[in-house]
């Protein structure tokens, strides 16, 4: 299997691994008892806490561990939300995100709230105009991703943040697709909130990050004992809160390095199959987009029909099957990319462990696999 799919999960780095065996075998104190197995355990989570607030250029103390991005992102969202009902009821959200944002947003609407989702252009970006026009005195909270995961264009979320701001709104990012693949430091986003998920970055899955900039008071979601400086109820999941602060530590790092890496690759791999398939077309911002993210489209044919020509490659596809057919994906759909050309789209995402060769090779098989398709409908 040639695995060109990092931006829906990362293996997990050998090193991450290596950290993570030891709270598996040996460390399984509870980190609240007060003793030498407990004081361990307590020891690895504040590390793993540095680890991560380094990274993020953020303080330990503002940084919680959950269970996934996607309940950072509820935390964030619904908790921010209910913190400042009493200054108003609107949301600002945009039409690319993640379903990890956009139900929740749906949820609050059934307590109360209302919600804006504003447009992006053809490359899939925000306006930050836009974002001002959406404005109203009943704004509380903006929360708008990073990084798209479908065709990786990166939003404008510091001058965004900087609006909200000035409107008294909370900001909130979701940076799961962001980070490890382009900086991500949360004093020049000026946010006050922000989502991560470990699996994103070469760590364990079932581990996630929530931001809550110091000041920011915003209610829990769950209700218990003072985990987490009493933000998040629980006995910490201590492997695997080693395992991202390992992942964060390796992050931290080699990004821009890695980055570089990363675009030298995706820019190879986009020459050679528009080379192979000239018709083909690439969406996404040809600037402000994710290094290891390419999201190129084969119009008129499907995307299902390719991956089926190339069971030996893992990429992902740019429309789902429901069952009246092949369904475009909404961020696409979002971008005004036709359905003759959102139908056939494929989503590749280099990574850590990615070479040269692979990709190479990834280029042969999907140009092979498209045209194979292509030939078969003109039968």
């Amino acid at each position: 299997m040639l695995y060109l799919d990092y931006n829906a999960t990362t293996p997990v780095d050998s090193r991450v691994a290596d950290t993570m065996q030891p709270f598996l075998r040996e460390y399984f104190g509870n980190p609240s008892s007060n003793h030498a197995l407990g004081w361990a355990s307590r020891k690895a989570i504040d590390s793993a806490r540095l680890q991560v607030a380094t990274m993020l250029g953020a303080k330990p103390e503002e940084i919680i561990f959950t269970s996934s991005g996607t309940e950072a992102n509820n935390h964030a969202i619904i908790g921010a939300a209910l913190s400042r009902r009493s200054q108003g009821n609107h949301i600002i959200t945009c039409t690319v995100e993640h379903p990890a944002v956009t139900e929740v947003c749906k949820h609050l609407e059934t307590r109360g709230f209302t919600y804006t989702e504003v447009p992006v252009d053809a490359q899939g970006r925000v306006q930050v105009q836009d974002v001002e026009a959406a404005m109203t005195p009943e704004t509380i909270l903006v929360t708008i991703m990073l990084a798209n995961n479908e065709v990786g264009t990166l939003q404008p979320i510091a001058e965004i943040a900087r609006l909200a701001r000035e409107n008294n709104a909370l900001m909130h990012t979701d940076c799961a697709q962001a980070v490890g693949k382009v900086p991500v430091n949360v004093q020049d986003l000026d946010v006050d909130l922000l989502s991560l998920a470990s699996h994103k970055i070469y760590g364990p899955k079932g581990i996630g990050v929530l931001f809550i900039r110091q000041g920011v008071e915003i209610p829990n979601l769950m209700h218990g004992a003072g985990h987490e400086s009493g933000r998040r109820p629980g006995t910490e999941n201590i492997l695997e809160i080693a395992g991202l602060g390992e992942a964060c530590r390796l992050v931290a790092e080699d990004v821009l390095e890695e980055g570089e890496r990363l675009s030298a690759l995706r820019n190879q791999l986009q020459q050679s199959l528009l080379a192979i398939y000239p018709e083909a077309i690439i969406n996404g911002h040809p600037q402000w987009r994710l290094p290891n993210t390419l999201s190129i489209s084969f119009p008129h044919l499907r995307s299902d029909e390719i991956m089926a020509a190339m069971p030996d490659v893992a990429v992902s596809a740019g429309a789902a099957c429901h069952g009246g057919g092949p369904v475009a994906s909404h961020v696409l759909t979002a971008m005004g990319v036709p359905v003759a050309v959102a139908l056939g789209t494929l989503r590749i995402s280099l990574g850590r462990m990615t070479t040269a060769e692979e990709v190479a090779q990834g280029a042969e098989r999907i140009g092979k696999a498209a045209l194979l398709v292509r030939d078969r409908q003109r039968l």
